[in-house]
């Protein structure tokens, strides 16, 4: 025998209208899924990885309102009108950002897997101080983990990409 559905069963998506990159999306999804799994699994933006999914590692940070954001602990529904800023986006007028240039110039990245939450981590850092510290980079990034890395190479592109951007002061970040 066959069991027909309930006729007044809820539905468990919701209609999520998030500004992502600069451009509005309107996605139906689960109302349970977080950030990550809405970006990568419903917009297609799989530059955000998946990392250790408990907020330990850093590997999954996208911007929210010019902030980190450990997308694997916020829920889509909770972006909801929130500017996110993905590694897709950080590019402008089809040119890489100076953190893109300087961490592919020193060669900071070496599998790549991290980088994405390391960049936009220290995007946010050189947006709200150009010119950090060594200590104050490392700080900023104390909550992203590279396993391939010794963090030296990192911190110095993120040195390379503050000295460039006040080099080029007026051109957008």
């Amino acid at each position: 025998m066959i069991k027909e559905p309930k006729k007044n069963a809820r539905s468990t998506k919701t209609l999520l209208r998030l500004r992502v990159n600069g451009e509005s999306h309107e996605v139906a999804t689960e109302i349970n899924k977080t950030l990550l799994e809405v970006l990568r699994e419903d917009l297609n933006l799989t530059g955000t990885k998946h990392g250790c999914e408990l907020g330990e590692c850093g590997t999954c940070a996208v911007l929210v309102a010019g902030k980190p954001v450990l997308s694997c602990l916020m829920l889509g529904i909770e972006a909801e009108h929130a500017e996110i800023l993905t590694i897709e986006g950080i590019m402008r007028d089809g040119k890489p950002h100076p953190l893109q240039n300087a961490f592919a110039d020193l060669g900071a990245a070496q599998c790549g897997y991290c980088i994405p939450g390391i960049v936009l981590t220290a995007k946010a850092l050189l947006d709200e101080n150009p010119t950090p510290t060594r200590e104050e980079i490392r700080q900023s990034l104390s909550g992203n983990l590279c396993r391939c890395t010794g963090y030296t190479k990192i911190i110095e592109a993120v040195e390379l990409a503050a000295k460039q951007m006040a080099a080029n002061v007026g051109v957008p970040s």
